[in-house]
């Protein structure tokens, strides 16, 4: 089969496709045909060096999804060519084209569930599960949602109008179109000077940029507003002050690190995959790289080129 191999920590340039031995099930697993693979920021960081112990050589990804086409020791003959999502977790191995998951990471897909969509909620969505519960978005809020174009961003915003709640997103000048065909009342570019001038008396923040945006979101929220902070894609946490919060009475919450444990990782990837077969959730996917493009798709994913959930095609 065809892989991504990565030798050492670097730019994008490290990942390299490259013919590998097939990997066989061990007992307990499956192997899986891929044909989609999530790419997360998160896999950018790993290739850099910023995020856990890696062994190397090593293939990216931790999102797939695909056919079943082995079995390993004591799995039911039942998996055998059925369509599945899994999160392979810390093991990786996922931009490939075969790829192995133990079977209590599987999820079975319905026919009219795609795979590319299948991947976009798997991880994503599952998060995006977690921030919603601590946000408690109802009809009467007034969402501001950073990077709305996003992967998660784009179903926050689905979700906030699902609820009745009047929703605006922050994204780039390309994207804002984007922002709007997806139900958003109103959409700024965060990129404008000033673009937070005049907006005021939101009620909930979800903030995932962090940074400088994310304290200028802040200082959008009326009495009483809340700031669900879920990442620093900015690279720098926002920052926050006792007395700002103080000062009008506001509330910030981190939904990520423990928070995200609570409910268990099986249970929110449960919800998110409801979520998308029943409509509730529509993942905005970009057009898939190719997986000998994965070196593209980090570089797009890093600069902010791309919208929504960034998928590899074998």
């Amino acid at each position: 089969m065809f892989a991504i191999r990565q030798y050492e920590f670097g730019p994008a340039e490290n990942l390299r496709f490259e013919e590998v031995p097939d990997p066989e099930p061990a007992a307990g697993q499956v192997r899986v045909t891929v044909a989609a693979a999530g790419v997360h920021l998160v896999d950018t960081t790993i290739r850099k060096g910023g995020f856990g112990p890696v062994e190397f050589p090593m293939t990216p990804g931790r999102e797939v999804a695909g056919v079943v086409t082995a079995l390993g020791e004591g799995v039911p003959s039942d998996w055998l060519g059925r369509r599945v999502v899994a999160h392979l977790g810390q093991a990786n191995g996922g931009y490939a084209e075969l790829a192995v998951a133990a079977t209590t990471a599987l999820h079975a897909l319905p026919d009219d569930v795609s795979f590319e969509a299948a991947v976009a909620m798997i991880g994503t969505g599952r998060t995006v599960v977690a921030v919603l519960d601590s946000a408690k978005l109802t009809q009467d809020d007034v969402v501001l949602v950073t990077s709305a174009a996003g992967g998660m961003g784009a179903l926050f915003v689905q979700e906030a109008r699902n609820v009745g709640a009047r929703v605006i997103g922050l994204a780039s000048t390309e994207k804002l179109d984007l922002v709007m065909d997806n139900g958003a009342d109103a959409a700024i570019d965060y990129t404008r000077p000033g673009w937070a001038d005049g907006l005021k008396d939101m009620t909930v923040v979800l903030d995932g940029v962090g940074g400088e945006a994310g304290a200028l979101a802040l200082k959008t929220l009326g009495p009483g507003g809340r700031q669900i902070i879920y990442g620093w894609a900015s690279g720098a946490m926002t920052p926050i002050s006792t007395e700002a919060l103080f000062a009008n009475s506001l509330t910030a919450t981190v939904a990520l690190g423990p928070g995200l444990m609570k409910r268990g990782l099986r249970a929110l990837e449960d919800e998110s995959m409801a979520g998308l077969a029943s409509g509730r959730f529509v993942p905005l996917v970009h057009p898939p790289f190719a997986l000998r493009d994965a070196p593209k798709a980090h570089e797009a994913l890093e600069s902010r080129a791309t919208a929504g959930k960034v998928v590899l095609k074998p």
